[in-house]
């Protein structure tokens, strides 16, 4: 048997996931999660064969995850579930080894055989996912390369929007699509991803 954990937020969607990954004769759910550190600690104490994780979770999101169970040295192998084909997302996936980086818009018998690929030593990736990076040239506006560039010198928004004309309700949203955009949590983040691909 194949043994799962599944990390996944949206409870309805777990759920399921889980049933529907068990009806498989050869997989077993044997935890589900909601949170990333849920996730992390299941891994830990039940030690599955594969933990599905999804991306966008409270506490630690999938990557986070996946980047510590890599750490880690853990032999649980790892299948990313997203809604998200985001460039900066994928590359970090890519960082942290995962096995699978699959949209959650596919079939229970695609991700029953993605499992079943991983479980024998393959990796699975969604072609969507493979194109949209190959295809990431810079994804900002000139106006939200201004922005950030601003906030690299450490203006705070206020200052920005004085600078540019705008509120800073204004700089805030496009701070907001920048983070987006890229994949980042937060500004630094966001400017460390911008910088490494030479966007700004």
């Amino acid at each position: 048997m194949i043994r799962i954990v599944i990390a996944e937020d949206q409870r309805i969607l777990r759920g399921a996931l889980g049933t529907l990954l068990d009806f498989e004769k050869d997989i077993e759910v044997i935890g589900q999660a909601e949170n990333g550190e849920m996730a992390l600690q299941l891994v830990q104490s039940l030690q599955p064969d594969i933990c599905l994780l999804d991306i966008e979770m409270p506490v630690k999101s999938g990557l986070e995850v996946a980047d510590e169970l890599q750490k880690n040295g853990s032999a649980c192998k790892v299948i990313i579930l997203t809604t998200f084909a985001r460039p900066g997302y994928f590359e970090r996936a890519m960082k942290a080894k995962v096995h699978g980086y699959l949209l959650k818009d596919g079939s229970i018998d695609e991700l029953s055989a993605a499992i079943r690929k991983v479980m024998a030593g393959g990796r699975e990736f969604a072609p969507e996912l493979i194109m949209n990076t190959y295809h990431s040239d810079n994804p900002l506006t000139d106006r939200e390369i201004e922005v950030l560039q601003l906030s690299v010198d450490g203006k705070t928004s206020k200052e920005i929007g004085e600078e540019l004309f705008l509120s800073a309700g204004t700089v805030r949203n496009y701070m907001s699509e920048i983070l987006q955009k890229v994949g980042a949590k937060n500004k630094i983040e966001a400017i460390g991803i911008c910088r490494e691909k030479g966007w700004i």
